[in-house]
């Protein structure tokens, strides 16, 4: 009942993490010297264009098309990636976009695109007009805020290649905006097709909103949210459209993966943009705190590893709360791409919508979207440790005074009757009487929950170092399994080794001593084989039994 579980869904997978990771963001394109001898931004355009020329059939460029340079990034190491949007006959294609990788001389190494479909259109000649396109959309902005008068309603079209659904085709993206009856401002961008007049796609442009709630655990917290006539919506569409709903004591029906009945997600609603009481009698409570922690758990991705949104694609997932009654579990689900957090029995768990839960749910879906370790055996502790350590470190990130950092997973969740202060201790796995905090032969027979512990008492080790000491008001004592003395690098270096490790080395048969490999090599990739970090990298993993 303390555990924290994973759903499985379907796992895509996604190719190029590596370009996200352990990167230097060069923001002018111009040339100059660049550091330790890498390739500056000009080379590296030379070098993807080169590509491009080589490449041109396997990347279906034709003499229709032209590419316009959105971005270069430059690795550590000189790799080099370089990404494009894409024109056919001048207009502009969405989902023609696509990314160079090229390797630190120049070579290449292989591109993502957004769609691999061919861009072929009999013509560019559109039979519904610009003006009707506006209109439609026009009309969709109205039936987006029901009952509300706009002014000022404005809707201006452009021709574009829309590669995103299906085959391509010629439509117009228009882009309406108004007034609502209290002055703010409302949009929506309208994707119609060009010969038939029928919509797309569509999407709200302008609708965030700051307000903030009363939470349970993190004291009042900023939260942006969606106006709707004169009511707002629990939804951030600064991240991606996340949101969060009311399962009203509902659960999934659910068939190994296959799920008949899906628990709802009523979006909350407030009239004051002011949510939650703090306590837990106002349903909206629980949810400040999940949109809360998913809020903080988005910051920690984008501000530290440059990544936006669980899948990389700045998409939001949305939030449950409220599931089951009495529920002692929360649990992140690659399905419904959604976080679903239970009350607890109010015995041994309050409601599980603490900080570090969040960041654990969460980077399941990061985990799924990456190396996609698979749920059992060694790889399943690595998957539930993962989990662990990103949901520690959004902790740290969010330096919420009411919620501090610390190592310590689900303390705020746990009440008296749980037996302990937290659900798990990263520095002593071993606290709770079932995880190991040194690896064996054995340790992939345990539950992933519990063969997580070695990974979690690494990642302790390497951040912090052995032995006791406070930190952040906490007190931990961390021993060796080999008796040796470590010393911490730091939670930052941790955390950027364990990302770069995950999202370009680990795989979905990832076990210990991979993932030993998988950190020293991204280690030597972020700091040098020589680097201190490299060295503290190997001393952590042997000082919990691991090579």
């Amino acid at each position: 009942m303390s555990r924290i579980r994973h759903v499985s869904g379907s796992r895509p997978v996604l190719a190029g993490t590596a370009a996200t990771t352990a990167t230097l963001l060069i923001a002018a394109l111009a040339p100059g010297a660049s550091a330790a001898g890498r390739p500056t931004p000009a080379a590296a355009l030379d070098h993807a264009a080169a590509a491009l020329s080589d490449h041109a059939a396997a990347l279906d460029l034709t003499d229709a098309q032209d590419t316009e340079v959105r971005d270069v990034i430059l690795d550590e190491d000189g790799t080099q990636h370089v990404r494009y949007d894409r024109t056919y006959r001048q207009l502009p294609v969405l989902g023609g976009d696509f990314v160079v990788h090229l390797a630190p001389d120049g070579g290449f190494r292989g591109a993502d695109r957004a769609t691999d479909t061919p861009l072929s259109l009999p013509t560019v000649t559109p039979k519904l007009s610009a003006p009707r396109a506006a209109g439609l959309a026009a009309n969709a902005l109205r039936a987006a805020n029901p009952g509300e008068l706009l002014k000022r309603l404005t809707a201006k079209s452009e021709l574009v290649v829309d590669a995103l659904h299906g085959a391509p085709k010629l439509a117009w993206r228009t882009d309406a905006a108004a007034l609502d009856s209290l002055g703010n401002p409302v949009a929506r961008t309208v994707l119609t097709d060009a010969g038939t007049g029928a919509r797309i796609d569509s999407w709200d442009t302008v609708e965030s909103v700051s307000g903030d709630g009363k939470s349970l655990y993190g004291g009042t917290v900023p939260l942006e949210t969606t106006r709707n006539g004169s009511s707002y919506q629990l939804k951030d569409a600064t991240r991606g459209g996340t949101y969060t709903g009311d399962a009203e004591h509902q659960t999934d029906l659910c068939l190994l993966t296959l799920c008949l009945v899906r628990a709802p997600a009523t979006l909350f609603t407030d009239a004051d943009n002011h949510w939650g009481t703090g306590k837990a009698d106002d349903r909206a409570s629980a949810a400040v705190d999940a949109q809360y922690g998913t809020d903080a758990t988005w910051d920690y991705y984008a501000d530290v590893h440059g990544r936006s949104g669980i899948a990389g694609d700045g998409k939001g997932s949305y939030n449950r709360v409220h599931y089951g009654t009495r529920y002692n579990n929360a649990f992140w689900d690659d399905g419904c791409f959604c976080m679903t957090y239970g009350d607890g029995d109010g015995t041994t768990f309050g409601p599980l919508v603490s900080l570090d839960v969040a960041g654990h749910e969460m980077s399941h879906g990061v985990t799924s979207k990456t190396a996609a370790l698979t749920y059992s055996g060694e790889s399943g502790g690595l998957n539930e440790a993962t989990s662990d350590i990103f949901g520690a470190l959004v902790e740290w990130h969010a330096d919420n005074s009411a919620d501090p950092g610390d190592y310590l997973i689900g303390e705020k969740v746990v009440r008296d009757g749980f037996g302990r202060n937290a659900l798990r201790s990263m520095d002593r796995p071993s606290r709770d009487g079932s995880s190991a905090d040194c690896w064996s032969t054995s340790l992939g027979d345990l539950d992933v929950h519990y063969s997580s512990g070695v990974a979690n008492h690494f990642a302790y080790l390497l951040a912090e170092g052995s032995g006791a000491r406070t930190v952040g008001g906490v007190a931990y004592d961390s021993p060796t399994c080999d008796g040796s003395t470590v010393s911490g690098i730091g939670r930052d270096r941790l955390g950027d080794i364990w990302y770069r490790a995950l999202t370009v080395y680990m795989t979905s048969s990832t076990d210990y001593a991979g993932a030993r490999a998988a950190t020293l090599r991204a280690a030597g990739d972020l700091y040098g084989a020589d680097g201190a970090e490299y060295a503290a990298v190997g001393a952590a993993w042997s000082a919990v039994g691991v090579g």
